[in-house]
């Protein structure tokens, strides 16, 4: 089995980045760091099953797909 390579964009770093702001900036900078690793494991799923995610409604490409982890969508990309 093939296992895919997980990347990130510099965008989505800097999303993460404010996420972690934002929860500090709230005073429960430890929700925002608990966010974050969670949204990191369910990337990390993508390396060995790229296709759980469901394709993106709004454009209905099946190579860009998202994740829902509440109140966060991760939006990602299937390249071939």
């Amino acid at each position: 089995m093939t296992v895919a390579r997980v990347s990130f964009a510099e965008s989505a770093l800097g999303d993460l980045t404010g996420i972690q702001e934002w929860y500090a900036d709230e005073g429960v900078p430890e929700v925002g760091d608990r966010l974050v690793a969670e949204i990191f494991e369910r990337v990390e799923v993508l390396a060995d099953h790229p296709s759980i995610g469901r394709i993106v409604p709004e454009f209905g490409q099946n190579f860009l797909r998202e994740l829902i982890h509440p109140p966060f969508r991760i939006v990602y990309r299937l390249d071939a």
